[in-house]
């Protein structure tokens, strides 16, 4: 980098830091994407006149609420709501809903600045927004859970809509959720649109949703396998989280040939050195989506299986590794293993699993790595499929879902080869995303004038 573009970073964090203190999760996401895309501003001096980036990292709107519900007991219970609505140079905004107690204003805009480029990589008509609450549904009834979402609707029906702004499911939102969230928009609105997506098939969802990013996560990681000439066959894949995206990373992968060796919870991580199989995979299923259960529970039904509490996966030897669970959940320590253990691959399936320290590990040891703004598309990509399907009231085969899903893969890891292929020949997935996404927006915000 030039000593221009080292001091425009320098200042522009520092001007950051100090107009959002505290918020280290969106302080890592905006770094990581101005480092990228730096050299560009300098490039193109009228983005820099234009204050683009300075635009891009203040949302649009931020809109906070109160979320009181009382369990069944009786007893009155607070909680925060949120809904972050970054940017719409794109297309009305669009991101996730999430329930957890990690929930917090930091979390909620770097989710949304980073769902903002990953939308645009997904060449669908889609801004970047992100929401949630510190509610954690672990251990909830289904009546409190239906309380809470209908209170929390109550509030956030009020900001959103099929043109203005379209959320989805993510940790902690699932099926139940996006339906009793569905439930209250309608009968507080009265109308009945796409204006949630993850729906349930009868009612507007769309098939291979559930699917779509696990799915979407092994397509882009065989892009990256084949520019050295390798594939899923015969690896061993380790990979983070049991709920839905894990789930159908891991499914994927089996059937491409890996045999996927790990699953984990926030509570630790179960290692079978057999491998999954279709009748393990589907008792993973009813644990997490049906009985709600701990994954140290598959160890007890299948006695070839470890587990390791407290632990994550990633010391385990592979190939291939999927971090499909939270933000930074790979770290230093995490990636000396990996590579140490000959790792060849890492991509993301969750949104900023890996810290800035665990990626100058793996692309300094020249791992191919991509992060989540390009490898986890494939979930809102389908999202924006599920839209279209709504405007056009018509329902697609699966077959046909998949066909695009595949296509839009593809397309991201164009964008990323095109951008991201550095002198050495190693391709930087980190700058090649950043940068597609960067430049789209960028481009559609000039077009629209001082707004």
């Amino acid at each position: 980098m030039s000593r221009f573009t080292d001091k425009y970073i320098a200042a522009f964090m520092a001007d950051l830091l100090a107009r959002n203190p505290g918020e280290t999760e969106f302080h890592q996401a905006v770094s990581e994407v101005l480092t990228s895309v730096a050299p560009c501003l300098e490039a193109y001096p009228h983005l820099l006149d234009s204050k683009i980036m300075e635009r891009m990292v203040e949302p649009e709107r931020v809109i906070i609420f109160r979320v009181p519900w009382m369990d069944d007991a009786g007893e009155i219970h607070i909680n925060r709501g949120f809904r972050v609505q970054m940017n719409s140079a794109i297309g009305p905004y669009k991101g996730g809903i999430r329930f957890h107690p990690s929930v917090n204003l930091s979390v909620m805009k770097f989710l949304a600045f980073e769902q903002t480029f990953k939308n645009a990589l997904t060449t669908l008509p889609m801004g970047g927004a992100k929401g949630g609450s510190d509610f954690n549904p672990r251990g909830k009834s289904d009546a409190e859970v239906m309380r809470f979402c209908q209170s929390f609707m109550t509030e956030l029906q009020r900001h959103i809509g099929q043109d203005t702004d379209v959320p989805a499911g993510d940790i902690g939102v699932g099926g139940r959720e996006i339906g009793y969230l569905f439930g209250q928009y309608k009968r507080l609105r009265d109308e009945f649109t796409g204006t949630l997506t993850g729906k349930g098939f009868a009612w507007g969802g769309s098939l291979l949703r559930p699917e779509a990013t696990g799915f979407g996560v092994c397509y882009f990681a065989q892009q990256m396998l084949a520019t050295r000439g390798e594939s899923f066959e015969g690896k061993t894949v380790v990979v983070s989280g049991a709920g839905n995206v894990a789930q159908f990373a891991a499914a994927k992968a089996m059937r491409l040939g890996a045999k996927v060796v790990t699953l984990s919870d926030s509570d630790g991580f179960v290692f079978d050195p057999d491998g999954l199989d279709e009748e393990k995979f589907a008792y993973v299923q009813q644990l997490k989506n049906v009985a709600r259960g701990r994954i140290k529970e598959y160890a007890a039904k299948y006695p070839t299986a470890k587990y390791y509490p407290g632990e994550r996966p990633w010391g385990i030897k592979c190939d291939i590794a999927l971090p499909c669970a939270t933000q930074n959940e790979l770290d230093a320590e995490g990636a000396r293993k990996l590579v140490e253990n000959g790792c060849i691959c890492v991509t993301e399936g969750a949104n900023m699993p890996t810290t800035p320290e665990a990626i100058a590990i793996i692309q300094g040891a020249k791992l191919l790595y991509s992060p989540g703004k390009a490898s986890n598309a494939g979930g809102v990509a389908t999202s924006g499929l599920e839209m279209t399907q709504n405007s056009i009231r018509q329902k697609w085969t699966s077959e046909e879902v998949d066909a695009q899903l595949h296509r839009i893969m593809t397309d991201i890891h164009e964008a990323c080869i095109k951008y991201g292929t550095e002198e050495d020949g190693y391709v930087n997935y980190v700058k090649g995303a950043n940068t597609a996404g960067f430049l789209k927006v960028a481009g559609a915000m000039m077009d629209q004038g001082l707004v």
